[in-house]
């Protein structure tokens, strides 16, 4: 059984992003998962002012410790402009100033949505060439377009092929964990 922590990347209260997290983490059974919100987590933009002078928060701490402390990791990224929020830049940079190596030995599930019909590939295709310098392994992808004619909150993602789609990705990080 793995320890599994599964977030978005996204600090918004409505992110759809999160609801797909939480979708996939409803379908995951003899595994311990735990899922978290980030809109609890709130970090300064980085700066190593503020480093050298307020140094690292018991928050960003506790984050760390729970990337560390688990062996897989799935994670859904929002998109602006193309790119990951820079709330979610922003958390990886405090996140590699505490520990460079915080996703040592982690299988990663990463995933991204967007309302638009690119699914926030941009975003996920940017992280997925950041998150292997902090140690993870990305086992699989997904990404949902059309969120809000593709997924219903109350069944999940609509669309047979992307349900397809997102079930064989899920059971391939599910089977390397």
């Amino acid at each position: 059984m793995a320890r599994i922590l599964a977030f978005a990347g996204s600090n918004s209260s409505t992110s759809i992003n999160y609801k797909l997290v939480k979708y996939s983490t409803s379908l995951i059974i003899g595994h311990e998962v735990e899922l978290i919100n980030m809109v609890d987590y709130n970090f300064p933009i980085f700066s190593e002012d503020l480093e050298r002078e307020e140094g690292y928060s018991d928050v960003l701490h506790g984050l760390k410790d729970r990337m560390v402390h688990a062996n897989a990791l799935i994670l859904s990224v929002n998109e602006h402009n193309g790119n990951p929020s820079a709330f979610f830049k922003n958390v990886l940079d405090w996140l590699s100033r505490v520990d460079r190596n915080f996703l040592a030995d982690t299988k990663i599930f990463l995933m991204s949505c967007s309302g638009g019909r690119r699914g926030g590939a941009g975003s996920l295709e940017v992280v997925k060439g950041i998150l292997p310098r902090f140690g993870g392994e990305i086992i699989a992808t997904f990404s949902l377009p059309s969120f809000n004619h593709t997924f219903d909150t109350a069944k999940g993602i609509t669309d047979p092929e992307l349900a397809k789609a997102h079930k064989n990705a899920l059971e391939t990080f599910l089977s390397q964990i």
